[in-house]
């Protein structure tokens, strides 16, 4: 949704709401977006996905190992890699409600780094943080939920693993 550049002068790309819209349809933070049901799902497709492309990596580097810790071993790996990914989605989530419910954007109009600071008018501050409070805020609710569980099953995995030698 552009606002006329009388109203506005931050550039197109630059707009919070735009900003907002071309996150929500990106492929990677757009699977944050679903519904809870589906959201579990793409997470466990993701597991799956990495746990199966690294369990030969695991395999050649450990082979001393008993099979359960292999296992373990490989759960931690798949762990960290959904924990950079949440802090990934967690991180450009949170840039957009700044934008959002911020009442002065910071903005470059051309690429010489001359910042520029416009202050949003109150028809516009109240759509953004309508939007960034009722539309980005669950989304952030859910990653970090998603990101403190992961980090609880990390630690639990690591222990099991050091209590499996």
């Amino acid at each position: 949704m552009c606002i006329s550049k009388k109203t506005c002068p931050v550039p197109f790309d630059q707009q919070p709401l735009n900003e907002y819209f071309s996150l929500k349809t990106s492929w990677f933070f757009a699977w944050s977006t679903l519904d809870n049901h589906e959201y579990i799902k793409q997470i466990f497709y993701i597991f799956c996905f990495f746990f199966i492309l690294f369990m030969p990596f695991v395999l050649s580097i450990v082979y001393n190992y008993n099979f359960p810790q292999i296992l373990i071993l490989d759960t931690i790996i798949v762990n960290i890699i959904l924990i950079l990914i949440f802090i990934r989605l967690y991180l450009g989530w949170s840039y957009i409600i700044k934008r959002l419910v911020s009442a002065t954007i910071f903005y470059e109009e051309s690429g010489w780094y001359d910042g520029q600071i416009w202050i949003k008018s109150a028809e516009s501050l109240t759509k953004d943080r309508l939007i960034g409070l009722y539309e980005v805020t669950p989304f952030i609710k859910r990653i970090q939920s998603s990101l403190i569980t992961s980090s609880l099953l990390m630690i639990l995995e690591n222990l099991l693993y050091f209590f499996t030698k």
